[in-house]
Formats: C-alpha cells, sequence, structure tokens
C-alpha cells in the first residue's frame, strides 16, 4: 500500500509541471514558432516557477507585455523578436 501510494505521488508530482508547459509551446508551435521546443525557450531555468528567471525571448515578450499594456503575453509577438 505505502508503495501505491508513493508511486501515485510521484506520478502526479511529475506529470504537474509537464501540463503546464505544454499549452504555451503547442501554442507557439500552431502559430509558427516550430524553434519554441520547451518552457526554456522563454525560460532560464528547467522547470520554470512564476517569477523566475527568463531567458531572452521570454524578457521580450514580458517587455512587450508592459509596451502594449496588455492584461497577458501573447505569442504572436514572436514575429518581431529579433534574438537566436
Amino acid at each position: 500500500m505505502r508503495t501505491t501510494t508513493l508511486i501515485a505521488a510521484v506520478a502526479l508530482l511529475l506529470a504537474i509541471p509537464a501540463q503546464a508547459k505544454m499549452p504555451w509551446v503547442k501554442k507557439a508551435q500552431e502559430a509558427g514558432f516550430a524553434d519554441v521546443k520547451s518552457c526554456q525557450s522563454c525560460h532560464a531555468d528547467k522547470m520554470p516557477k512564476k517569477g523566475g528567471e527568463l531567458a531572452e525571448r521570454g524578457k521580450f515578450l514580458v517587455d512587450m507585455k508592459a509596451k502594449k499594456k496588455a492584461a497577458e503575453v501573447d505569442l504572436a509577438w514572436l514575429k518581431d523578436y529579433k534574438g537566436k
């Protein structure tokens, strides 16, 4: 019983980050940005968290959000991204 509970808890912990990141990656790829392959396309950390360090592309998106006074990031702005 203990082993089953432990396995279920570990599986749940591993599944949550995967589910959290995929909508953004999927949206970016559907919008034509095939180079966005994981959270690390915008985040510096492998397992990003809110307020975590951003990569160059992530900083660009946050700057655009502020510049446009938008409520949330729009992945379509990546068309204007000139970085790597």
